[in-house]
């Protein structure tokens, strides 16, 4: 693994860590990031969207990523390449070497805002020795994928190469009344051509070039309920129900049922993107250290339309923000090698990352009725016909720093690890909301201009601001390892992080500031890795505890009496996260291993007294004490447990063996809405996926049968409760039955 940037062996770090391997992933079928979070306690993914992505560790790193001048306190690096938007990982990924999630504070060797913890991921390299890997399954929901890879050398001993693709389609798991299509299907292009250069013994040098391409018809959650009173009886006026009847629109589908999988939309829902990228690294072995240069750009695109009112009725005809991001990075690294009294690493950063998001917004014939039923309703509908407001949001990163980290070896047991890295950033940003197209309001006489105005400024005024912040942090790390027995370490860490300000940039409302501060992380931790039974059985534990001040987070208010919300990023005063992780390995056999990871994570606000309230006290007062309560979309509990098992069957060659996996992740119930809703906890849910395969020929040939949601449960990933009384809800994906041909040459 190289979680510390150097060559070394997982059960020998210091580090709470998770590393999954390729072959692992191979064998549970996980091709995305969704799917990985699954082997990983403490790590959850929700990702109602590429945008909206969020990456949480131990119930921290953002509660929302709808936000550009941010990023998120979970960093996210592929072949040690940051990417600034983690919506940019929602590809699949292919061809992987290896999967490490380092959970808690990297304040030293990954401290562009790793305030969190990190996910690390490693592709595998190209080979001088020819070779080819490739799959090719089906299932049900329309599923196909196809994966490839070829490897070889161009020159032996100077130059190899490896290109690698992957195709993968599903069909929707909705169905959509209005036009009697399935919804939320995706369509993934992926594409990474690699060159391998050894002009020198002691230099290597890696180029990697990528495309990947999304295309969806989505963007769409369910509608599992309607509120039409508030928590104290008092009836909610305007809800939902009552803006569909103005519009002449009764659901055609039961309301309460969820799990038909039912939608009735006339939106042009999409989630289409493209990611794309090219990096050098080059590692020169100068004898007692190596040299190691990274130099990475990447482009990443997000094209989404949206309905807003999940009816047929024409409330909105456009809804949606493109995002067009570009980034360079520049790493350089100077580590020390072999074995010695001191081990250490030093480099420089460099980071420059420029978002460039258009917002498009068109009210439809029906916005009127639907919005705003005491407006007079022809001069509402002249203000709205044709009114197109476009939004330009541009913010600009550029970070700086210096990290250095060392590991004294006081003895052969005992050795003590201290690192500091200072970052400075400085964030420029641009708002500007404007009206593009519209009916001429100046024919209007004084007062009804005026009005239409009024009508229009209540949803998208014209708007312009230039911001911007600096910030400078100086964080680090400290650890003390001691090593009890050949396979027993211990470990105890501080770690502050930091994470830099941001911009909140967009029509904040009157009071918000669009500078959001700098959060910090004081965060404790000790340990224990062992290994026994000849390493048969592998056991780590770690205990937690980790303060936040100023914790980054997602606000949401409503838009006057319109069913529309204003999104901007507040700080939290405090925020607490503690808690227990244990994995668990055995394998009494080279043909059986038991899996088992858990995690118990206490994560509070500490203080939190001016929360936004719960949507059904809404009619009481504006704000909530949230104050030791849960955070949002943080499960208290989560555990995973996994068995494999092969058998030798000798059906063709003496190679051959049957082998089979089932696997169980289970997440406790969470709030998954940041007001603690009534309406927004999720309940706790378990799910099983199992595999049976024959392997031919040492792993020439592999043929599996696979079940994902084994029991056809059904749960909820995440719930939402709006303002007008509508509940929502983002649905797992039902039981999935499919098959898998691999080949290896």
């Amino acid at each position: 693994m190289t979680s510390r940037r150097r060559e070394e062996r997982a059960q020998d770090v210091p580090i709470a860590l998770t590393a999954v391997s390729g072959d692992t992933l191979d064998r549970v079928g996980a091709t995305n990031l969704t799917q990985i979070a699954q082997l990983t306690p403490t790590l959850v993914i929700r990702n109602n969207n590429a945008r909206n992505t969020f990456a949480n560790i131990r119930g921290l790193g953002s509660n929302a990523a709808q936000n550009d001048g941010l990023e998120v306190g979970v960093g996210f690096y592929v072949d040690d390449v940051y990417y600034g938007r983690i919506g940019a990982s929602q590809f699949d990924l292919i061809d992987l070497e290896r999967v490490e999630v380092l959970r808690g504070p990297q304040g030293t060797l990954f401290g562009k805002n790793t305030t969190a913890g990190a996910i690390n991921i490693t592709t595998r390299t190209p080979q001088f020795k020819a070779g080819f890997i490739g799959e090719a399954s089906l299932g049900e929901l329309g599923y196909r994928q196809l994966r490839g890879s070829l490897t070889g050398p161009i020159v032996d001993g100077l130059a190899a190469y490896r290109i690698t693709g992957s195709y993968t389609h599903r069909d929707g798991t909705l169905f959509n009344l209005f036009n009697s299509r399935d919804i939320n299907d995706y369509t993934n292009y992926n594409v990474r051509a690699q060159l391998l250069l050894t002009p020198a013994p002691n230099l290597d040098i890696r180029i990697i070039a990528d495309y990947s391409k999304q295309d969806s018809y989505s963007r769409i959650t369910s509608s599992v309920g309607v509120f039409t009173q508030y928590a104290n009886g008092a009836p909610l006026n305007n809800n939902w129900l009552q803006r569909a009847a103005r519009g002449g629109y009764i659901p055609r589908y039961d309301i309460n049922d969820p799990f038909a999988r039912i939608v009735d939309v006339n939106g042009p829902v999409q989630a289409n993107m493209e990611g794309y990228g090219v990096s050098a690294k080059a590692d020169w072995d100068l004898g007692h250290v190596t040299l190691t240069s990274i130099t990475a750009w990447r482009g990443w695109d997000w094209l989404p339309d949206n309905d807003v009112d999940d009816t047929p009725l024409n409330v909105m005809i456009r809804s949606g923000t493109d995002n067009h991001q570009r980034q360079f990075s520049q790493e350089l690294r100077l580590a020390s090698t072999g074995t010695r009294k001191l081990d250490y690493i030093a480099g420089l950063y460099y980071f420059f990352q420029n978002v460039n998001a258009l917002g498009h917004y068109q009210p439809g014939p029906d916005y009127a009725v639907w919005n705003n039923p005491n407006a007079n309703r022809q001069l509402a509908n002249y203000a709205y016909d044709g009114f197109l407001s476009y939004s330009t949001i541009e913010p600009v990163t550029r970070s700086y720093a210096a990290f250095g980290q060392a590991t004294w070896h006081v003895t052969e047991a005992l050795s003590v690890t201290g690192g500091l890295r200072f970052t400075h950033e400085d964030k420029s940003g641009y708002f500007d909301q404007y009206t593009a197209a519209g009916n001429d309001l100046s024919v209007l006489s004084p007062a009804d201009r005026t009005a239409a105005q009024a009508l229009r400024d209540a949803i998208y005024p014209e708007v312009s601001y230039t911001t911007g912040v600096k910030s400078d942090a100086l964080t680090g790390q400290i650890t003390v390892s001691y090593k009890a027995a050949p396979d027993v370490l211990a470990y105890a860490t501080y770690s502050r992080g930091s994470k830099s300000g941001g911009l909140s940039l967009g029509n904040l409302p009157t009071g918000v500031s669009p500078i959001v501060d700098p959060e910090t992380v004081n965060s404790w931790e000790v340990g224990v890795k062992s290994q026994f039974w000849d390493r048969r059985v592998t056991l780590n534990a770690a205990a937690y505890w980790t303060e936040v001040k100023n914790y980054q987070a997602a606000v949401s208010e409503q838009i006057g009496t319109t069913s529309s919300f204003v999104r901007y990023i507040s700080n939290i005063p405090g925020v607490r996260s503690r808690g227990l992780e244990a994995d668990l390995s055995v394998a009494p056999t080279p043909w059986l291993r038991f899996t088992a990871s858990a995690a118990y994570n206490d994560a509070v606000y500490q203080r939190y007294t001016n929360a936004q309230v719960a949507p059904e006290n809404r009619n009481v007062t504006q704000v909530q004490d949230l104050s030791g309560v849960q955070l949002a979309n943080a499960p208290k509990f989560i555990y995973y447990l996994a068995a494999d098992l092969k058998q030798p069957v000798s059906l063709f060659t003496p190679d051959d063996e049957l082998y089979g996996r089932i696997d169980w992740s289970h997440r406790s119930s969470n709030d998954t809405s940041g007001s603690n809703s009534i309406y927004t906890q999720i309940p706790g849910y378990g799910v099983a996926n199992a595999r049976i395969g024959l392997r031919l020929d040492d792993e020439r040939y592999d043929l599996s049968l696979w079940v994902n949601n084994a029991f056809d449960k059904q749960y909820f990933t995440a719930l939402s409760a709006s303002n007008i009384g509508e509940i929502t809800a983002n649905l797992g994906d039902p039981r999935t039955v499919g098959g898998t041909l691999r080949v290896r040459f």
